[in-house]
């Protein structure tokens, strides 16, 4: 009988949704279960098979653990601000917040007819006033501490999207994350939030949580914590004095010449005279270059002299001083010192501008007088360096930092890689800023009772440079909280990795009016449980709702350290070896699939493909086989309706009641319980659906069992088949008898102890075709196991002791065939 989907589908989505099954008693903390998927960005674009990938296998998680007893709280909701809607916007003339609220809609519809088990009285969206005026109240709570600030920087600009990028999302290769355009450097008065002050406790959080070790690995790398002496280089005729940090003070004796970073404050207060031209003509060259660009160890090294000279502290030598395109304002102090002898980078640059290369770390097994064709840059003993000649270049390190503080012109600190986060947009589709600035009093937060700031409908939102906003009389035009005068309003919207450094905390009472979140709920139910979502978002989501919820925690809103405890990240799932794109019209559309095979089919075909978090390339080639496998269990299930109400079955059987064909349904039943219930729970869905695949072929003799036992047998099915293909499994319990839905009483079977012990097993020896031994072992062990048991056997070593084995054949649990000559 061929499966109806259609038909069952709606039945099932329409039980569950006038039942309110899935509705979470959000007070009820007994195994609790936070169960969350990074929520989807409504931009214009149709759900994908990648959407699909991520969103149907973590809901098969959390039916199962609702299976299995769990309180599981499954919300869903939308990253409704940003490029991806403002671009689509521009490109089709339909209105960001029009265009939004639509794909929300289809979005919601589909996420539906997928069968997610979503809590959708707890749905948010971030583009309305109910949303983000908790994103301008976090800002000034930020902006009261001193962790929003404002100043002049230089700043990633994509001049395609019109706006400013955090440094986390411009690609490696120098372009936009968005649209691929190439960044250029601009310097703009912009926001920034100080994620660097919690530097620290970013990095030791990372020791409490359960996330994959490339995730952790990519956040320690980012925020680059080292450990170095800060030194002062006086300038030569000047009061001013130039900052370095180096972790490798015992190289000082090394240095031959100083690189300020281009845009360093300093550069053309120091630069003489006749290199003014030249210094002035290199700093606009490289104005459109990226700072991926700039740091590159491929890239061929730049600079000019200054023409001015510092002062090294430890031997009062003078050293020119040099800008480089190398050296970025915005890390450490803008300036390096630079030591050609020790150093990859300064030996290139040294070379090519025939500046002099001074060896003070002897490395091991050369002689001191040997010319350096490379830079040393490991572990040896310091020469050329005075008094601390002799010395081991890490115990030089301690002695010279100690005296560069003892003569008051260094100092042993720590630095970072990791930059305060810029979140100003000169966009439209975003969260107004909320701050006034007057002539008469600068800076002026808007007051907390007038938030939120609305964001107008009425706004020329294509990009012409500078913020949209700025251009929109009713908006931008307002008077000042302080002193009444004619103000005006920040002109920019905030990053929207703002709206998702929180959500999870509001979807616990996505209509609270008394605050950013219902606080005693928060504290109840979060961190999350389990968080699924991309890797891509290790440096840039990841971290800065890390950050946030340390910030919430400081001000006494939240009760925990970190926000998410297990992190899974999905693979991607690509198209003929690409990741899918409109571009590239590799897009797989599911609506193809579903028109076909219906939802259940296409989410556990997306499972069966392989590993969860391997992802894998696009193939419908077995997606017919996963058809086929329902319509058989669909089949199976029909001819046995009511079986459960006709021929109840026992909780447990004992074996040794039953034949043989039972023994190994009953077996086989138990064995696949075990495996779907651990696998399930690790997320690998694949191997779970194929186990139930075995089992179903187990079913060919299921009709030679007593009726009880196929009852037993069909129950246990469906349920375990219910997490990964809900619909089909609702069903099939319904099939065989069963009034209630299995949700609405959720149970998991426990697979019985004694089903799973191992039988012995005889393996029949065969050597060139002849029996030579039959050894008595455990059933089901694998290849490796029982070779080593048959060339353990005193029998088959006299056959084979001496003999090249030409071939060897082994069938499962029965024979052992071994050819020699």
């Amino acid at each position: 009988m061929k499966y109806p989907f259609e038909e069952i589908e709606l039945k099932w989505q329409k039980f569950w949704e006038e039942r309110k099954v899935f509705k979470t008693d959000l007070s009820k903390i007994d195994k609790k279960l936070y169960v969350l998927v990074m929520f989807i960005y409504p931009s214009g674009a149709k759900m994908h098979i990648g959407h699909w990938y991520n969103y149907g296998p973590t809901d098969s998680f959390a039916r199962y653990k609702k299976l299995k007893g769990y309180n599981v709280f499954e919300p869903m909701g939308y990253d409704a601000f940003g490029l991806p809607a403002e671009n689509y916007a521009i490109k089709t003339g339909i209105h960001p917040q029009d265009s939004t609220l639509q794909n929300i809609k289809d979005i919601r519809q589909m996420l539906n007819r997928m069968g997610g088990m979503y809590d959708w009285d707890a749905e948010l969206m971030t583009c309305v006033p109910e949303y983000y005026k908790w994103n301008q109240w976090l800002f000034l709570q930020l902006y009261k501490r001193g962790l929003a600030y404002r100043k002049n920087a230089p700043v990633n600009w994509c001049p395609s999207c019109q706006t400013v990028l955090a440094r986390e999302q411009v690609l490696s290769n120098g372009g936009c994350e968005r649209c691929g355009t190439t960044v250029i450097q601009k310097n703009l008065t912009q926001w920034f939030f100080k994620i660097t002050q919690y530097a620290d406790e970013l990095l030791d959080g990372l020791n409490k949580i359960d996330w994959p070790e490339k995730t952790k690995t990519m956040q320690i790398n980012w925020i680059g914590k080292s450990y170095g002496t800060e030194i002062d280089f006086q300038i030569e005729g000047h009061d001013e004095k130039i900052k370095v940090f180096t972790t490798r003070p015992d190289t000082l004796f090394g240095v031959t010449y100083v690189v300020l970073a281009p845009e360093h404050e300093l550069v053309l207060k120091i630069t003489k005279p006749e290199y003014r031209e030249k210094v002035e003509n290199y700093i606009d060259s490289i104005k459109s270059l990226t700072e991926v660009d700039r740091t590159s160890t491929v890239k061929e090294k730049t600079g000019v002299p200054t023409g001015a000279y510092a002062i090294n502290p430890v031997n009062g030598e003078r050293v020119p001083i040099w800008i480089a395109d190398y050296v970025l304002a915005t890390y450490g102090t803008g300036c390096v010192m630079a030591v050609p002898g020790h150093d990859e980078r300064d030996f290139e640059f040294a070379k090519k501008f025939n500046l002099p290369i001074r060896k003070v770390i002897l490395q091991p097994g050369t002689k001191e007088e040997d010319e350096l064709t490379q830079a040393y840059t490991d572990v040896g003993i310091m020469i050329n360096s005075g008094k601390y000649n002799g010395l081991s270049s890490d115990v030089g390190i301690e002695k010279i930092s100690e005296d560069l503080e003892k003569q008051g012109v260094g100092k042993r600190t720590v630095n970072y890689r990791l930059r305060d986060w810029l979140i100003s947009r000169q966009r439209y589709w975003g969260t107004p800023i909320p701050i006034i600035h007057c002539e008469k009093c600068g800076e002026v937060p808007v007051p907390e009772d007038q938030l939120p700031v609305i964001l107008p409908y009425n706004v020329n939102f294509k990009p012409e440079g500078g913020s949209p906003l700025a251009s929109c009389e009713e908006f931008i035009n307002t008077t000042c909280p302080k002193c009444g005068a004619p103000a005006k309003r920040d002109p920019d919207t905030m990053d929207t990795f703002v709206d998702s450094s929180w959500y999870y905390l509001r979807y616990l009472n996505p209509k609270y009016e008394k605050g950013m979140f219902d606080v005693d709920l928060a504290n109840k139910w979060t961190p999350v449980d389990i968080y699924v979502g991309g890797a891509e978002h290790a440096t840039m989501h990841l971290l800065y709702a890390r950050f946030i919820h340390k910030f919430l925690r400081d001000i006494g809103l939240v009760n925990s350290d970190e926000p998410f405890l297990k992190l899974i990240h999905q693979g991607t799932i690509t198209n003929q070896g690409a990741k899918m794109s409109k571009s590239k019209g590799n897009v797989v559309d599911p609506n193809t699939f579903l028109e076909q095979f219906g939802s259940d089919v296409f989410r556990m075909y997306l499972m069966f493909m392989g590993p969860y978090e391997m992802g894998g390339d696009w193939s419908d080639k077995g997606i017919v086989g996963v058809d086929r496998f329902v319509q058989r269990i669909y089949t199976l299930f029909e001819s046995n309706k009511n079986i459960a109400k006709e021929y109840p079955s026992k909780d447990k059987y004992d074996l040794s009641e039953l034949n043989d064909v039972e023994k190994n349904i009953y077996r086989k039943v138990n064995q696949t319980l075990a495996k779907v219930d651990t696998e399930i729970d690790n997320f690998r869905f694949n191997t779970a659906v194929a186990a139930l695949m075995e089992l179903l072929n187990e079913f060919k003799n299921i009709n030679e069992c007593r009726k009880d036992l196929q009852t037993y047998a069909l129950e246990r099915f469906a349920l375990m088949i219910s997490p990964l293909a809900p619909h089909l499994g609702e069903e099939c319990w319904s099939l065989i008898g069963k009034e209630k839905s299995i949700y609405e009483n959720p149970f998991w079977f426990e697979a019985d102890p004694a089903a799973l012990i191992k039988e012995n097993v005889i393996i029949v020896v065969q050597i060139n075709g002849k029996v030579r031994a039959k050894i008595e072992m455990p059933a089901d062990l694998s290849e490796e196991e029982v070779k080593a048991k048959v060339f353990n056997d005193e029998k088959v070593k006299g056959y084979v002791n001496g003999k090249q084995i030409i071939k060897e054949i082994y069938v499962p649990n029965k024979i052992y065939n071994i050819v020699v000559k």
